[in-house]
């Protein structure tokens, strides 16, 4: 895509989410879902392969682009980019990284165009950020592979054609070693999908446990064709995955700065604006510089990946800053609108929730303290 269609999506993109998915913010958080003609609407746009390479219908779009779209996804409800997020992101990607051309030209298309979703099942109760203790195994019997585990916290399972599931097939093998990955039918017999989890916030984004009961998958669904690549397959995606997640922060951050002014601005004490306190002008200050950091911050971060000068230190960077940073401006902005602040009928009420766990998934803040820390010691070295 060059940069004139890249500039013309961007701002299609940002119409829509301003003009159509802001307004049903409040019925989303109602229902727990996302309307289905903005579904209908964002597969439409391309929005569900926007990540994907354009040989499979994909946009192609490189990791630049692909913050800059991130960062008008983030204004509005976590919910509606989660929709197609797996779909571009972590489980996307095993594929665009790791798949043989046959898994390629079997699933990307569809995964492109919305057709399919896929769910990426790393996630076990011994194994998070660190899948060091997956627990799942993966059996050879012929031209097949057993596989039976439990998977938790896995995003949009519930709604999920395609499941990306991690899997020992080398039950000798510990720590991040033997590790394997298969695109695995959500309804294959032996697969089980939990209720929906019921979460602090992020509505309509839904989460569920998986379980899987001896699940035969074809030895051809082995992504790669390759046992142990599962590691190396977890890391690529999600490193790209925290660079996406941090430029998400950005935009909400913008969100939130935006709320926080027109409130201050509209709401008066003693018959002034409380946007003429110092102290709120304050608040209102440090959050725009901090936002503008963690920008420039995903902005370099970014061209640091798309050249290949670094693939893992930036984003985990990115990831850690801006997570931090927009559960600090979503606590400013709570403060600025007082009371109102405090009700289930404010945006920054929600966002408040929502912004909690982007400290969690795709790697825990620690993690990402553990993965800068290890970088820059082996550099030093």
């Amino acid at each position: 895509m060059d940069a004139d269609e890249f500039s013309a999506t961007l701002d299609t993109v940002r119409r829509f989410v301003r003009k159509a998915v802001v307004p049903a913010e409040e019925a989303i958080e109602e229902t727990d879902d996302i309307p289905a003609d903005l579904k209908r609407k964002a597969a439409a746009m391309g929005l569900f392969g926007y990540a994907l390479p354009e040989e499979y219908g994909g946009l192609g779009l490189n990791a630049t682009e692909d913050a800059r779209l991130a960062m008008e996804f983030g204004y509005t409800a976590p919910a509606f980019r989660s929709m197609f997020g797996t779909n571009n992101g972590i489980a996307g990607q095993v594929l665009v990284n790791f798949g043989t051309e046959e898994q390629k030209s079997r699933y990307l298309p569809g995964l492109a165009a919305g057709e399919t979703v896929a769910s990426f099942a790393l996630t076990e109760a011994e194994a998070g950020s660190d899948p060091s203790g997956l627990r799942t195994r993966a059996v050879r019997e012929g031209d097949d592979y057993l596989i039976t585990g439990q998977k938790r916290f896995i995003t949009n399972a519930d709604r999920a054609d395609l499941l990306m599931v991690f899997a020992r097939t080398d039950a000798a093998a510990t720590g991040t070693r033997g590790i394997s990955v298969f695109a695995v039918d959500a309804r294959a017999p032996g697969v089980t999908i939990g209720p929906k989890d019921a979460k602090m916030g992020q509505r309509g984004s839904t989460t569920s446990e998986v379980f899987l009961d001896e699940v035969r998958v074809p030895a051809g669904d082995l992504i790669g064709g390759v046992e142990g690549e599962g590691f190396a397959a977890a890391m690529r995606s999600l490193s790209k995955g925290r660079l996406h997640i941090a430029a998400l922060c950005v935009g909400m951050a913008r969100r939130l700065l935006d709320e926080s002014v027109a409130h201050a601005k509209a709401t008066r004490q003693g018959g002034t604006p409380i946007a003429d306190f110092q102290l709120v002008q304050a608040m209102l200050a440090e959050s725009q510089t901090e936002m503008a950091a963690g920008r420039a911050m995903v902005l370099e971060a970014a061209r640091a990946y798309d050249n290949g000068t670094d693939r893992r230190l930036a984003p985990s960077c990115a990831k850690l800053f801006c997570s931090e940073m927009v559960g600090r401006v979503a606590d400013r902005a709570v403060q600025i609108h007082g009371g109102m602040g405090y009700m289930r009928s404010v945006a920054v009420e929600r966002f408040y929730r929502d912004v909690r766990l982007y400290r969690i998934y795709e790697g825990t803040s620690e993690i990402q303290k553990l993965v800068i820390a290890k970088q820059v010691l082996k550099e030093a070295a």
